[in-house]
């Protein structure tokens, strides 16, 4: 069964929710929501990655997820945190945290590695090529979902490497990051590949931009964005994602659950 990891920005500025959780309280309300809603994992993050964003001091985005990191973890739920930074790394497994979300693979911080094989706990290691500020430099590939592939089984080797176990580490193929519209098309079309790394995959296409670009009007608004994301969802899972991060968890349990019945009349 595919897991759902729902998303808890405590920021003022991510693309699609920034600000409506900025506050710890509102971030923890939050967090209580997505679980009662059916979320699995809880990945909670304090730094924006849309396109051209800037960077925020590491001490900033600890201020601004440790005491909601803290808080979920304290009901039980298996929370995520989403940093590129080592020290929050740290700081947020201290406070309860299972997995550490990376999007940069440890690229970003050449610390990151060292801290979470400390740490003993799962890693999500993302497909980067580069920070937000110029987040589409890196979009050009001689074999998108080859190079992909290789580039991310670089990064699963520096892990192994630095002393994390393989059994706790997770791909994920960074949709947006260095991927233009239809580039992220090609990648979830050819998720299976992935599986030749034989590890846990993680898909985080909720509400991005490629998927508005889908639709009949490509202004899309936040609903349609998560109709087209439980969508997305159920189409990974069939590809066999191990979990998929998305915003709206209520809209993506729902298809889940009938992709299952619809699978299981067809099993019968």
């Amino acid at each position: 069964m595919t897991l759902v990891m729902g998303i808890v920005n405590v920021t003022p500025d991510s693309f699609s929710d920034g600000g409506r959780y900025a506050d710890a309280d509102a971030a923890i309300a939050h967090g209580l929501s997505l679980l009662a809603a059916g979320a699995d994992i809880l990945d909670v993050g304090g730094e924006s990655t849309r396109p051209g964003s800037e960077r925020v001091a590491s001490a900033v985005e600890r201020a601004r997820v440790l005491p909601v990191v803290a808080a979920l973890a304290e009901t039980g739920a298996v929370v995520s945190i989403d940093t590129m930074n080592a020290d929050t790394a740290a700081a947020a497994v201290a406070a309860g945290a299972r997995i550490v979300n990376d999007v940069s693979g440890g690229l970003a911080d050449d610390g990151m590695l060292a801290a979470v094989a400390a740490a003993g706990v799962d890693f999500a290691i993302g497909h980067w090529r580069g920070h937000a500020t110029d987040m589409y430099a890196g979009a050009v590939y001689d074999d998108l979902v080859a190079d992909v592939v290789t580039e991310l089984g670089a990064r699963v080797a520096a892990a192994e490497e630095a002393g994390i176990r393989r059994e706790r580490l997770i791909v994920d193929p960074g949709l947006g990051f260095a991927k233009r519209g239809e580039q992220n098309w090609t990648v979830l079309g050819h998720l299976p590949q992935l599986a030749a790394l034989d590890l846990r995959v993680l898909v985080g296409a909720s509400r991005k931009g490629f998927l508005a670009a889908a639709l009949p009007e490509p202004e899309a608004d936040e609903r349609r964005r998560d109709l087209a994301t439980a969508v997305t969802s159920v189409l990974a899972a069939q590809a066999g994602a191990w979990a998929v991060r998305v915003h709206d968890v209520a809209a993506t349990r729902d298809a889940l659950a009938v992709a299952a019945a619809w699978q299981n009349g067809a099993a019968a």
